[in-house]
């Protein structure tokens, strides 16, 4: 009879570790393609070469190129999606402040800068990668935040905010308009979190 004697160990890694190393790996290399060439330029087939495993393994893990572009951002962006927490439940009086002085932290940090950069170009690009963006920052920033104000219209509130947000860090960190693009970050937040906390608060 043969086996594995009682008693005695497998050698090796156990299947789940090798499992989650592959899926770490698979999406390592997605968000690398992603970055580099886009959402219409990855594919599914790179980025299975990138990872070193069939592209076969790479649908089995995630499905689709739009899930699997998804399941990237998700990991990527995971420091822009604790933007609810950042404002916690201190008082709603300086809630933009904490949102401006966040979100411009999450910008000014390079080794955030670099994935969300890469999200954003894909999302401006490609209608499929915007509607996976508009998804993952609905569900899990917009409207937590807005669960957060507590008024009816808080969902326009908090989309205003971030349309003042973006629309900065489109122009200093991606098309680098001067003199935003050298401003002083304590600079920016000092004159965006009064508007930003007019979105959210003001009449």
């Amino acid at each position: 009879m043969t086996g594995t004697p009682e008693g005695t160990r497998r050698r090796g890694r156990p299947p789940g570790a090798e499992s989650a190393g592959t899926r770490a790996r698979i999406l390592t290399a997605a968000r690398e393609e992603f970055s580099e060439r886009g959402y219409e330029k990855t594919s599914v087939r790179g980025i299975g070469k990138a990872a070193g495993v069939d592209a076969a393994l790479v649908h089995h893990y995630f499905g689709t190129k739009e899930q699997i572009f998804e399941a990237a951002i998700e990991v990527a962006f995971a420091p822009a999606l604790q933007a609810p927490d950042a404002i916690g439940d201190g008082p709603l009086d300086d809630v933009g402040e904490r949102l401006t002085r966040f979100i411009i932290g999450v910008w000014e940090n390079p080794s955030t800068r670099k994935p969300v950069l890469a999200i954003v170009r894909s999302a401006v690009n490609n209608e499929t990668a915007a509607a996976v963006f508009r998804r993952l920052i609905a569900a899990q920033v917009m409207r937590r935040v807005a669960a957060r104000l507590e008024r009816p219209d808080a969902e326009l509130r908090v989309e205003l905010a971030a349309a003042q947000l973006v629309g900065c860090a489109m122009l200093r960190y991606v098309i680098k308009v001067e003199p935003l693009a050298s401003a002083d970050p304590e600079e920016l937040v000092a004159r965006l979190a009064p508007v930003v906390q007019g979105h959210l608060t003001g009449p």
